[in-house]
């Protein structure tokens, strides 16, 4: 059986909209060797997502594939472990359209200097206006930190509490070590966000390097 034309244009165009932004991110030094996940909702709920092992400035569409709100596969290609979260996600945020997960130097190496901390906070930032419901500067934004882990069930176990809390969820939490993960309506909404907070995490690395080690 044929899926419907409607659901095969719409995988289509969610499969070239991922391989240009992996493409835009790898360039940006986001998406180091074949680091990453991205995601797209589509319209009948089942997800289109990178496979696992792809490199993402190097991908093309036959790397995406279509999975159900679970992460079970819905063709004969394997998704990554960590399709889970993106799962996780758009369970507790209906809100979601796009997840993209990313990592850059900073926000590996500061989250690790954060060792034993709940949150990264930023303060103060007008870039924080990128955040939805932020109209200012004076702002505060503590971005859930959680400790890295290959056990991708227990990870999502325990993210679930923290993201359900919320109110409204903050769309974006940081994996110690590991990398970013931002989401938003849609892909282009998810990619500001990446930025925005990027650009946080490289500006309190810098802050944490200028002030020097506590004594």
């Amino acid at each position: 059986m044929h899926a419907p034309a409607s659901l095969s244009e719409d995988f289509l165009a969610a499969a070239e909209a991922l391989v240009a932004i992996g493409q835009r991110l790898d360039a940006r030094g986001l998406a180091p060797a074949t680091a990453g996940n991205y995601s797209v909702r589509l319209p009948c709920g089942t997800l289109a997502v990178t496979i696992s092992g792809a490199h993402k400035g190097r991908m093309g569409a036959e790397q995406i594939m279509r999975a159900m709100p679970d992460g079970t596969p819905l063709d004969a290609k394997k998704p990554s472990a960590e399709t889970l979260l993106h799962c996780l996600i758009y369970e507790l945020d209906p809100a979601a359209g796009a997840v993209l997960h990313t990592h850059s130097i900073a926000g590996t190496v500061l989250s690790r200097a954060l060792a034993g901390e709940d949150a990264i906070a930023f303060e103060g930032y007008e870039i924080l206006k990128a955040f939805p419901g932020i109209a200012t500067h004076e702002a505060r934004v503590a971005m859930p930190l959680v400790a890295n882990t290959q056990d991708m069930p227990a990870l999502a176990a325990e993210l679930r509490p923290l993201l359900a809390a919320q109110s409204p969820i903050l769309p974006a939490f940081y994996i110690a070590g590991h990398g970013l993960y931002a989401w938003g309506r849609d892909l282009a909404a998810a990619e500001n966000l990446v930025e925005a907070c990027e650009f946080l995490l490289a500006c309190a690395w810098e802050e944490r390097k200028f002030k020097g080690p506590c004594t």
